[in-house]
């Protein structure tokens, strides 16, 4: 059986006898690789943000399901979406198998159940304006396979994020995403490239999907949310550069409205 890309043997050898300025060195080197790859598939990402878009003006929601670092990433990814463009928690939401217990702990054999991913989003009751991707750097994660077959069979969109050519998940999904970025440093350590790939491919889809919905005016996130000083302090800076006003008033501004856009265009609509 032939080995996949992302299991392929590494192409340095003998790390233990390398120096820590060697392993540093030869890993930053294959790290640099990887938004080549990216750069590649623009046009795959590009077809499947427009799907995504689509959908979530009609109403529709995102989902990311994966398996260990891969379900990692997505959970991470949906996670700032609400901190970072505003938006409702549940609109973009990151599943794995195993659960929540398994963001910290490896549930064994739990990616192995091709049933489980699509009763898992089955829980969100998840419907054909929804969208799904799913993440698998091997491409051949049951769990994720299964999650996305059905979902397309139920008229979802349906992308995927792999780093193997012509996988399984790949053939699944409608709009694939192949980043293949070679053999890992550590040979099969899919964390390493593959991860830093999907994390990549991720920030792309997600952050291009909220521009795309509004949620960004300029260059600023004017929707965040005001969790912490700062963030507070960030949105005063914000609005002290787009109305020319001082620190004091840009403060009361944003105090009294609770956003940036909101205390911007109270301003500019009053103006």
């Amino acid at each position: 059986m032939e080995l996949s890309t992302t299991e392929s043997s590494s192409r340095y050898h003998d790390l233990e006898n390398m120096s820590t300025r060697e392993l540093l060195l030869n890993m930053n080197k294959e790290d640099q690789t990887v938004p080549l790859a990216i750069a590649g598939v623009i046009p795959e990402i590009e077809r499947l943000v427009e799907e995504i878009v689509l959908k979530m003006n009609a109403g529709g929601r995102l989902f990311y399901t994966g398996a260990g670092t891969s379900g990692r990433l997505g959970i991470v990814d949906a996670s700032e979406c609400p901190p970072t463009y505003g938006v409702p928690h549940g609109l973009v939401v990151g599943i794995m198998a195993g659960g929540d217990q398994a963001i910290r702990k490896a549930v064994e054999f739990a990616e192995d159940d091709a049933a489980q991913g699509w009763k898992d989003l089955l829980e969100y009751k998840i419907n054909e304006k929804d969208s799904v991707i799913g993440i698998a750097a091997s491409g051949r994660t049951p769990y994720v396979i299964g999650a996305v077959e059905q979902a397309r069979a139920h008229g979802l969109v349906t992308g995927c994020i792999v780093c193997n050519a012509g996988s399984g998940l790949a053939r699944a999904a409608e709009f694939p995403i192949e980043v293949v970025v070679g053999p890992e440093f550590v040979t099969g350590s899919t964390r390493m490239k593959s991860g830093t790939a999907q994390k990549l491919v991720l920030n792309m889809i997600s952050t291009s999907v909220m521009i795309r919905l509004g949620k960004v005016r300029g260059n600023k996130m004017v929707d965040m949310q005001l969790s912490n000083a700062k963030l507070i302090e960030r949105g005063i800076n914000m609005i002290m550069e787009e109305l020319r006003i001082d620190y004091a008033e840009a403060s009361r501004l944003l105090k009294t409205h609770g956003s940036v856009r909101a205390a911007v265009n109270a301003v500019k609509v009053g103006s």
